[in-house]
Protein backbone atom coordinates (compact mmCIF):
# COMPACT_ATOMS: atom_id res chain seq x y z
CA UNK A 1 0.00 0.00 0.00
CA UNK A 2 1.31 3.05 -1.24
CA UNK A 3 0.01 6.87 -0.24
CA UNK A 4 -0.75 9.75 -2.99
CA UNK A 5 -1.34 13.39 -2.05
CA UNK A 6 -3.55 15.20 -4.33
CA UNK A 7 -3.03 19.16 -3.44
CA UNK A 8 -5.72 21.15 -4.81
CA UNK A 9 -4.39 24.94 -5.45
CA UNK A 10 -6.72 28.05 -4.11
CA UNK A 11 -7.09 30.79 -2.00
CA UNK A 12 -8.85 30.15 1.32
CA UNK A 13 -12.01 32.29 2.32
CA UNK A 14 -15.35 33.19 1.01
CA UNK A 15 -13.95 35.89 -1.19
CA UNK A 16 -11.69 33.13 -3.10
CA UNK A 17 -14.13 30.46 -3.12
CA UNK A 18 -15.55 30.88 -6.33
CA UNK A 19 -12.44 32.34 -8.41
CA UNK A 20 -11.21 30.90 -11.55
CA UNK A 21 -7.50 30.77 -9.44
CA UNK A 22 -9.35 28.14 -6.92
CA UNK A 23 -10.66 25.55 -9.46
CA UNK A 24 -7.53 22.97 -7.89
CA UNK A 25 -9.84 23.30 -4.49
CA UNK A 26 -13.28 22.46 -6.39
CA UNK A 27 -11.45 19.36 -7.47
CA UNK A 28 -10.26 18.49 -4.08
CA UNK A 29 -13.90 18.83 -3.11
CA UNK A 30 -15.64 16.94 -5.71
CA UNK A 31 -12.76 13.83 -5.05
CA UNK A 32 -13.70 14.07 -1.50
CA UNK A 33 -17.51 13.73 -2.29
CA UNK A 34 -17.38 11.14 -4.75
CA UNK A 35 -14.92 8.92 -2.81
CA UNK A 36 -16.90 9.93 0.66
CA UNK A 37 -13.91 11.13 2.26
CA UNK A 38 -14.28 12.03 6.43
CA UNK A 39 -14.22 15.93 6.70
CA UNK A 40 -11.66 17.81 6.02
CA UNK A 41 -9.39 18.88 8.87
CA UNK A 42 -7.02 21.66 9.55
CA UNK A 43 -3.12 20.39 9.69
CA UNK A 44 -0.03 21.20 7.30
CA UNK A 45 -1.24 25.01 7.13
CA UNK A 46 -4.12 24.16 5.42
CA UNK A 47 -7.15 21.65 5.23
CA UNK A 48 -6.48 17.91 4.61
CA UNK A 49 -8.19 14.38 5.13
CA UNK A 50 -7.24 11.32 4.00
CA UNK A 51 -9.13 7.90 1.94
CA UNK A 52 -8.69 4.66 0.76
CA UNK A 53 -8.61 4.19 -2.82
CA UNK A 54 -8.22 0.73 -3.99
CA UNK A 55 -5.01 -0.38 -2.79
CA UNK A 56 -3.75 2.96 -1.96
CA UNK A 57 -4.04 5.74 0.88
CA UNK A 58 -4.62 9.36 -1.01
CA UNK A 59 -4.33 12.28 1.35
CA UNK A 60 -6.26 15.08 -0.29
CA UNK A 61 -5.38 18.89 0.86
CA UNK A 62 -6.31 22.51 0.19
CA UNK A 63 -3.38 24.56 1.13
CA UNK A 64 -4.85 27.82 3.32
CA UNK A 65 -1.50 29.85 3.02
CA UNK A 66 -2.83 31.38 -0.29
CA UNK A 67 -1.68 30.50 -3.71
CA UNK A 68 2.17 31.55 -3.51
CA UNK A 69 3.10 29.70 -0.49
CA UNK A 70 1.01 26.73 -1.63
CA UNK A 71 4.41 24.67 -1.30
CA UNK A 72 4.55 25.24 2.11
CA UNK A 73 1.95 23.33 3.26
CA UNK A 74 2.03 20.73 0.16
CA UNK A 75 5.96 20.34 2.24
CA UNK A 76 5.07 19.63 4.98
CA UNK A 77 1.95 16.97 4.03
CA UNK A 78 4.38 14.79 1.75
CA UNK A 79 6.87 14.84 5.31
CA UNK A 80 4.08 14.00 7.49
CA UNK A 81 2.67 11.13 5.78
CA UNK A 82 5.81 10.46 3.67
CA UNK A 83 5.33 10.91 0.23
CA UNK A 84 7.59 11.13 -2.76
CA UNK A 85 7.45 13.26 -5.11
CA UNK A 86 5.58 11.21 -7.93
CA UNK A 87 3.16 10.27 -5.73
CA UNK A 88 2.14 14.27 -5.39
CA UNK A 89 -0.61 15.58 -8.04
CA UNK A 90 -1.01 18.95 -8.37
CA UNK A 91 -4.80 20.30 -9.23
CA UNK A 92 -4.20 23.94 -10.79
CA UNK A 93 -5.87 26.53 -13.22
CA UNK A 94 -3.98 27.22 -16.61
CA UNK A 95 -4.33 29.99 -18.56
CA UNK A 96 -2.76 28.82 -21.87
CA UNK A 97 -5.59 25.66 -21.88
CA UNK A 98 -8.91 26.75 -22.89
CA UNK A 99 -11.90 26.57 -20.99
CA UNK A 100 -13.30 23.00 -20.13
CA UNK A 101 -9.79 21.14 -21.57
CA UNK A 102 -7.95 19.20 -19.03
CA UNK A 103 -4.23 17.60 -19.18
CA UNK A 104 -1.83 15.62 -17.04
CA UNK A 105 1.62 16.77 -17.25
CA UNK A 106 4.63 14.81 -15.04
CA UNK A 107 7.46 18.18 -14.50
CA UNK A 108 7.89 20.76 -16.44
CA UNK A 109 7.93 24.57 -15.33
CA UNK A 110 5.53 26.89 -14.00
CA UNK A 111 4.60 29.17 -16.94
CA UNK A 112 4.26 31.75 -14.51
CA UNK A 113 2.32 30.37 -12.16
CA UNK A 114 3.07 31.38 -8.12
CA UNK A 115 1.32 28.36 -7.10
CA UNK A 116 3.86 25.86 -8.99
CA UNK A 117 6.86 27.69 -8.11
CA UNK A 118 6.15 27.77 -4.53
CA UNK A 119 5.71 23.72 -5.15
CA UNK A 120 8.88 23.55 -7.01
CA UNK A 121 10.16 25.64 -4.75
CA UNK A 122 9.28 24.12 -0.78
CA UNK A 123 8.21 19.96 -2.67
CA UNK A 124 11.59 19.11 -3.92
CA UNK A 125 11.54 19.81 -7.24
CA UNK A 126 9.22 19.83 -10.23
CA UNK A 127 8.78 15.99 -11.02
CA UNK A 128 5.25 15.82 -9.36
CA UNK A 129 2.57 14.92 -11.53
CA UNK A 130 0.24 18.22 -12.23
CA UNK A 131 -3.58 18.27 -13.15
CA UNK A 132 -3.74 20.86 -15.63
CA UNK A 133 -7.37 22.48 -15.78
CA UNK A 134 -7.67 24.93 -18.50
CA UNK A 135 -9.81 28.71 -17.65
CA UNK A 136 -8.38 30.19 -21.16
CA UNK A 137 -6.56 33.74 -20.82
CA UNK A 138 -8.89 36.76 -20.54
CA UNK A 139 -9.55 38.91 -24.10
CA UNK A 140 -8.52 41.66 -22.55
CA UNK A 141 -7.30 43.07 -18.91
CA UNK A 142 -4.39 41.36 -17.35
CA UNK A 143 -4.13 38.05 -15.76
CA UNK A 144 -3.76 38.47 -11.83
CA UNK A 145 -7.28 39.89 -12.39
CA UNK A 146 -8.62 37.10 -14.73
CA UNK A 147 -7.69 34.83 -12.50
CA UNK A 148 -9.28 36.20 -9.38
CA UNK A 149 -12.39 36.75 -10.97
CA UNK A 150 -15.60 34.30 -10.83
CA UNK A 151 -16.45 32.21 -13.61
CA UNK A 152 -18.37 33.43 -15.76
CA UNK A 153 -22.15 32.06 -16.57
CA UNK A 154 -21.70 30.61 -19.56
CA UNK A 155 -18.29 29.02 -17.68
CA UNK A 156 -20.75 28.02 -14.76
CA UNK A 157 -22.92 25.72 -16.75
CA UNK A 158 -20.45 23.42 -18.17
CA UNK A 159 -17.91 24.13 -14.85
CA UNK A 160 -19.68 20.55 -12.88
CA UNK A 161 -18.29 18.69 -16.06
CA UNK A 162 -14.85 20.45 -16.13
CA UNK A 163 -14.56 19.38 -12.83
CA UNK A 164 -15.69 15.69 -13.05
CA UNK A 165 -13.53 15.40 -16.12
CA UNK A 166 -10.17 16.21 -13.96
CA UNK A 167 -11.35 14.67 -11.29
CA UNK A 168 -11.49 11.19 -13.19
CA UNK A 169 -7.77 12.36 -14.46
CA UNK A 170 -6.54 12.62 -10.69
CA UNK A 171 -8.43 9.46 -10.02
CA UNK A 172 -7.07 7.43 -13.50
CA UNK A 173 -3.50 8.84 -12.05
CA UNK A 174 -3.82 7.35 -8.67
CA UNK A 175 -4.97 4.20 -9.67
CA UNK A 176 -2.80 3.69 -12.73
CA UNK A 177 -0.35 5.89 -13.20
CA UNK A 178 -0.18 9.39 -15.07
CA UNK A 179 1.04 7.74 -18.35
CA UNK A 180 -1.67 5.77 -18.80
CA UNK A 181 -4.29 8.48 -17.29
CA UNK A 182 -2.97 10.56 -20.02
CA UNK A 183 -3.62 7.67 -22.82
CA UNK A 184 -6.63 7.36 -21.47
CA UNK A 185 -8.55 10.46 -20.72
CA UNK A 186 -6.82 13.52 -22.63
CA UNK A 187 -9.13 13.27 -25.84
CA UNK A 188 -12.20 13.88 -23.83
CA UNK A 189 -12.13 17.75 -23.10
Amino acid sequence: MSTHLIAGLGNPGPKYAHNRHNIGFMVVDELARRWGAPSFRDKFKGEFTKVAVGDDDVVLLKPMTFMNLSGESVQAAMRFFKVPLDRVVCVHDELDLEFGVVRLKVGGGTAGHNGLRSMVAHAGGPGFVRCRVGIGRPARGRPEQYVLSDFNSLERVELNMVLELAADMAEATVREGAREAMNRHHGRS
